[in-house]
C-alpha cells in the first residue's frame, strides 16, 4: 500500500530519498498548522499530501489510499481545496481519470485571485455601513472593515509584483532553497 510519504516515483520511494517517517510527520504537522489556521482537517491533510509528492499531483483514489481514508472524505476535501484555489482538477492527455494538483506557484495564485472576493466583501460591508449609518458604532465598524478590504485590493497587486521581482532576483526554480 502506498502511503502519504511516497513521492510518486516509479518505485514508490520518496523521489529524493527522504526519510518516509519524517515526511509523514511533516505532512501531519503541516495539516495541524492549517487546521489551527481554520482549514478543515481532511482538506489540510490532502493538501499536505499533494505538496510532498514529487509531481504535486495524485488521483482521488491515490489520495484515499495514501491517507488511508474513504473516497468520500477525499471528494469533500478536494472540492473544498479547489473552491479556495489551493488545488486544481486536471486530466492528462489519454488518461481516463482526473487528478488533483498543486501548482508550483500555489501561494501566489491563491492570493492573487482574491481581488473579486475582496471587492464583494467591500461592497457588502459598504451596504451594511450605509444601512446602519456610518455615524453609529456598528456602521463605523462595518465601514472600517470595508476600508480594510479596499486597502487589500489596492496593495495585493503591488505585493504580487514585488514577489515576481523577488523571484527573478533570488531564483524561482522548484527545489531551490533560500
Amino acid at each position: 500500500m502506498q502511503n502519504v510519504t511516497d513521492s510518486v516515483s516509479s518505485n514508490g520511494d520518496p523521489a529524493d530519498g527522504s526519510d518516509t517517517d519524517a515526511v509523514a510527520r511533516f505532512v501531519e504537522r503541516f495539516a495541524l498548522f492549517l487546521v489551527q489556521s481554520g482549514v478543515p482537517r481532511m482538506p489540510a491533510r490532502v493538501f499536505g499530501a499533494l505538496l510532498v509528492t514529487e509531481e504535486g499531483k495524485r488521483s482521488a483514489a491515490e489520495l484515499a489510499e495514501s491517507l488511508r481514508v474513504s473516497p468520500a472524505a477525499v471528494s469533500g476535501a478536494v472540492r473544498y481545496l479547489a473552491q479556495v484555489g489551493l488545488i486544481v482538477r486536471a486530466r492528462d492527455p489519454g488518461e481516463r481519470r482526473d487528478h488533483y494538483e498543486v501548482t508550483e506557484d500555489v501561494w501566489y495564485e491563491a492570493y492573487a485571485d482574491r481581488d473579486k472576493q475582496f471587492e464583494q466583501w467591500s461592497l457588502l460591508l459598504g451596504d451594511g455601513a450605509a444601512i446602519l449609518g456610518r455615524h453609529t458604532n456598528a456602521g463605523a465598524r462595518l465601514n472600517e472593515s470595508r476600508k480594510f478590504f479596499d486597502f487589500l485590493r489596492d496593495e495585493i497587486p503591488n505585493m504580487m509584483r514585488r514577489w515576481r521581482e523577488y523571484q527573478r532576483e533570488h531564483g524561482n526554480q522548484a527545489g531551490e532553497s533560500g
